[in-house]
């Protein structure tokens, strides 16, 4: 083959690689916007509300553009309607209180602005040959000022009212500058500026208005009923002992669902927080008919559900530990574990249900007697078989052979001695739990006739962390301290997850505290009264309806 032939197989070579690989990026590239758009269409799918935002959003710009078409009268209208307009794009907002709480921010910093220039104004007139000196100066003196006061922590909320109140003061000022008209500007604008915040609220608060007190309110209801479902599933999980694998990633990937719903009642702080500052701006609406309504309140209550949700998290950490209890020991305590599971998530479900039905609980109602016994239950039946939750062979008081003491601290023995008398009645029912046979779990030897267990010990140590299951000695002697020892923790961590449970039942009054506190504050309906009102127009149904057939 010639050098010619080869020249030209190579470039069709190179040709036909580049053509390939552009192929395949822009098969790659339309891909993306493929998987772009169906995503899209989902988040309209699951929240149809996004939409109807869009669609109001147009159309207020639909409608504010009239404005470019304005003759007579005011023919400066056209001149400057894209005030107007910008006042649309910038305060037209997803819910009403976002929408109100820009629309205050920018009628304020509009209205400061155009005062401050009609004072540099005339003293710039004033001023005479010195006028450049005090324009630039007063440009120097806003900004200054204005930017300092919007890093004070409580303006945090009014930082975009600073920065349309700096932007509104250069632009009147320079424009006045021009044209010499300060006072037609300045009146010009702000009408504008109005014109377009009216359209914005009139058709943000008339077309299926969207409100941020209602989007909180759901959010406290979800917390309730996310934190019983995972309530639930810890402890269900826990009692079917799946062992997990020894991995960092275990902790997202090898936990049901159903133990994860406690991440979105700690996360939806921020959220809270943010719909909470829109919420306080909106006017009485819908059932929220009471003039400030105690919005605040509702995050209190969700802080009081989060309160829980830190052990429900603690519980999911007992789940995946390194050392954990063994099964047979779990199914000891498997009712109470339940039942207190069980009551826990009813209590947090029917709080739950009577804020979304905005309804009290009942004078003659205890809402947690159920879970409180229960709770007892399970403390009653930790005080009965607390022999299994220790190693009662080496427990000092009552111990025959454990007679010599060794403290190294004063202070220790003279606790000791004033407390001689509790620890001799301590002694005697230590000395009886201590009686009882206890059947280990595990079955120790003294040798293993395998000869590659001695061969490598090293290399069983570095695969099995701490606490193993079996430790070796010279000539493959099992050590057997330290399986008990492993035998003691695994033991506690059974009463840990126990008295993590306890825990959440105590939390739990705190949350009911804080739920009346809201009922009261929002003026939630009494079910006495509404049960005794339907019964009372109940029996006047049926006897006009009795009188009607008659």
């Amino acid at each position: 083959m010639s050098k010619e032939k080869l020249l030209l197989f190579h470039r069709f070579n190179d040709e036909k690689s580049s053509f390939h690989s552009l192929r395949v990026r822009v098969v790659q590239l339309w891909s993306d916007y493929w998987g772009f758009f169906k995503k899209a269409l989902e988040m309209g799918r699951k929240d149809p509300r996004k939409i109807i935002y869009a669609v109001k959003n147009g159309f207020a710009l639909a409608v504010v553009s009239l404005l470019i078409f304005w003759k007579d009268p005011l023919s400066d209208v056209s001149q400057f309607a894209i005030w107007a307009i910008l006042t649309v794009i910038v305060m037209f907002e997803f819910s009403i209180g976002a929408t109100f709480i820009k629309g205050f921010n920018r009628g304020l910093g509009t209205f400061c602005a155009g005062m401050l220039v009609f004072l540099f104004a005339e003293l710039a007139i004033l001023a005479g040959d010195c006028e450049k000196v005090v324009i630039v100066i007063s440009f120097f003196i806003i900004g200054s000022i204005a930017s300092y006061l919007k890093l004070y922590p409580t303006m945090a909320p009014y930082e975009y009212g600073f920065r349309v109140f700096v932007l509104t003061y250069c632009i009147l000022m320079v424009a006045g500058n021009r044209t010499r008209e300060y006072t037609t500007a300045i009146l010009t604008r702000l009408v504008l500026i109005a014109v377009g915040a009216c359209i914005c609220f009139i058709i943000n608060i008339s077309i299926y208005p969207i409100w941020s007190g209602d989007d909180l309110h759901s959010l406290v209801v979800n917390n309730f009923k996310d934190l019983a479902t995972s309530l639930e599933g810890c402890v269900n999980g826990y009692l079917k002992y799946v062992e997990y694998e020894r991995a960092p990633t275990r902790f997202s990937t090898q936990a049901t669902e159903d133990q994860l719903y406690y991440k979105s009642v700690i996360e939806s702080a921020t959220k809270e927080k943010t719909l909470l500052g829109f919420a306080v701006w909106e006017p009485p609406h819908g059932r929220y008919k009471k003039l400030g309504h105690p919005w605040t309140t509702y995050v209190k209550v969700s802080t009081a559900v989060r309160h829980c949700a830190y052990t429900v998290m603690a519980l999911h950490g007992c789940i995946l530990s390194e050392i954990q209890a063994p099964p047979e020991k779990r199914q000891i305590f498997r009712s109470q574990l339940q039942s207190v599971s069980a009551e826990g998530a009813r209590v947090l479900r029917q709080l739950g249900d009577k804020i979304e039905k905005m309804e009290k609980i009942g004078t003659s109602e205890n809402i947690l007697k159920q879970v409180h016994e229960a709770g007892e239950q399970l403390q009653k039946k930790i005080d009965q078989r607390s022999f299994l939750l220790v190693n009662s062979g080496n427990w000092e008081i009552g111990n025959p052979t454990n007679t010599e003491l060794d403290y190294q601290d004063d202070d220790v023995v003279s606790i000791e001695r004033g407390q001689q008398h509790d620890s001799l009645q301590l002694g005697f029912k230590s000395q009886s739990e201590a009686a009882i046979h206890i059947p280990s779990s595990l079955t120790f030897v003294k040798s293993l006739a395998n000869k590659d267990l001695k061969k490598k010990p090293q290399t069983l140590r570095k695969l099995v962390p701490w606490p193993s299951w079996i430790s070796f000695e010279g000539a493959g002697l099992i050590k057997e301290d330290e399986v008990k020892t492993y035998q003691s923790a695994s033991a506690l961590s059974l009463a840990t997850f126990a008295s993590l449970l306890i825990e959440f039942v105590a939390r739990l009054q705190n949350v009911v505290d804080c739920f009346e506190e809201l009922s009261e504050e929002a003026g939630f309906a009494d079910p006495d009264v509404v049960l005794l009102e339907e019964r009372r127009f109940g029996h006047w149904a049926r006897l006009c309806t009795f009188r009607f057939k008659a």
